[in-house]
């Protein structure tokens, strides 16, 4: 049975609560604040009794009265635990995130967790990107954001499902904003030698030191923030194998990474170490600094422009991504690219891999040929694909099929080949040179160009 008093201090004062005391379903004491007004608290105690009644028979489920309360929360209660629940990560992304977070809860209007859902969301986040004309790599990121806050309340229990879920992200191929390009090895030269001989300041780094954070960047592939880690500490070069170490605390995926150390590199790094502290930074600061701007002095000043139509050469492009692309273009796999990058997805290491025409070249012409035998020649091989197989084009502009005789026979002399010595591939070099057919199948257009590589070589 429910009781109600008033606190000792509060009897015989007027304007002062009433409260119940009652037993709850599990058959504890239980304590709820009631009204000033004793009628209206009576009531209140009545109800609990109810409820507690209800709940002992099963008639009402306390896991949905839990769900029902904390739908009905403040969403900002929810927001400062999620905060205190993704302080592993470094401080730029928890930054990020709950202030993309909170720009999307502010623009919904939402207060309760109740009131949050991904309908609300997609249209402040489209809004928000009209807006401020956000890409779409950037709405993505809002999104991804507003998804781990969604998330988080299922894993902790706090709601059944994702309220977010089921937003699509947007293509980010389709709306690049920043795209990067890499350095060959001579421009990171030419980069390092510019900075080197500038006799100038930029950031507060001297030539010198920015001429050895290039050449690090360049070839550990290492971040900017991993970079400004870096100590004598960091390095173990009389092991077998020379390797480096970067901390957990400022690694992107918050765990010690080991890697080997180029040998070149091995070299240079004790001859930088000598009379440093082992835990004083190599290069202070750095994450601080406007590395963009220092990269941009130092190549225009050798007359290699900043941006250009493949994009620009920052110091995370001149650094990072000429470090994978180089690798790839020297004969690493592309599952050792991934590896040396700490990449979690080799999708991501494509994204670092900028090949060129000139490299699909190089890369095309190692194509095996399909001999049938190691004596069999080329000409040989052209001859039967052409003499019995092929096609060639009449004068009503259809495909016909042609012996190699009827070729030879049609072609006049005195055109300047040879009847009795002609191949069905200079015949249809000829043709198509003189213009005189251009339907030409593509397995016979390839043939002709093999061949012709094969003579003149």
């Amino acid at each position: 049975m429910a009781s109600i008093f008033k606190k000792s201090r509060d009897k015989g004062k007027k304007n002062r609560s009433w409260w119940i005391e009652y037993v709850d379903a599990d058959g504890s004491r239980a304590y709820a604040k009631g009204f000033t007004d004793k009628g209206l608290t009576e009531q209140l105690a009545a109800k609990l009794e109810t409820e507690v009644l209800l709940r002992r028979r099963g008639m009402i489920d306390p896991e949905q009265e839990r769900l029902l309360a904390i739908k009905q929360s403040v969403v900002q209660s929810h927001l400062e635990m999620f905060e205190r629940a993704i302080d592993n990560n470094t401080p730029k992304h928890r930054k990020l995130t709950m202030t993309r977070i909170r720009r999307l809860i502010d623009r919904c209007g939402i207060e309760t967790i109740g009131q949050l859902n991904a309908e609300k969301v997609e249209h402040a986040l489209k809004d928000l990107r009209k807006a401020e004309d956000l890409g779409a790599r950037t709405y993505n990121h809002y999104l991804q954001a507003i998804d781990e806050f969604g998330k988080w309340l299922v894993s902790t229990k706090r709601l059944l499902s994702n309220p977010v879920a089921g937003i699509a992200r947007l293509n980010a191929e389709t709306d690049v904003r920043h795209k990067r390009r890499a350095l060959c090895p001579e421009e990171v030269m030419l980069l390092v030698e510019s900075a080197r001989t500038s006799g100038e300041d930029v950031q507060g780094y001297d030539g010198e030191l920015r001429s050895r954070v290039y050449l690090m960047s360049f070839m550990t592939g290492l971040r900017r923030q991993e970079l400004a880690s870096l100590t004598p500490r960091s390095f173990y070069l009389d092991a077998p194998q020379p390797i480096l170490k970067v901390k957990a605390a400022c690694s992107k995926h918050r765990r010690e990474d080991t890697l080997p150390v180029h040998p070149a590199l091995v070299t240079m790094v004790r001859n930088w170490v000598i009379g440093m502290d082992p835990d004083t930074e190599l290069f202070p600061r750095l994450d601080k600094k406007k590395t963009w701007l220092m990269v941009k002095k130092d190549l225009e000043r050798v007359g290699i422009p900043y941006e250009t139509s493949e994009g620009i050469a920052d110091f995370h492009a001149a650094g990072r991504h000429s470090h994978v692309t180089g690798l790839l273009r020297n004969g690493a796999t592309l599952v050792q690219a991934k590896e040396l990058a700490r990449h979690a997805d080799v999708r991501m290491t494509m994204k670092y891999t900028h090949i060129g025409l000139d490299d699909q070249a190089q890369a095309l012409s190692g194509l095996p040929v399909p001999l049938r035998s190691p004596t069999e020649k080329w000409s040989e091989m052209g001859r039967e694909l052409g003499g019995a197989s092929c096609q060639s084009v009449a004068s009503d502009g259809n495909c016909q099929n042609q012996t190699e005789d009827s070729i030879n026979e049609a072609t006049p002399l005195k055109e300047g080949v040879a009847s009795s010595d002609v191949t069905y591939f200079q015949e249809e070099s000829s043709d198509v040179n003189s213009g005189g057919g251009g339907n030409c199948t593509p397995l016979v257009t390839l043939c002709v160009s093999v061949y012709l590589v094969m003579t003149y070589e």
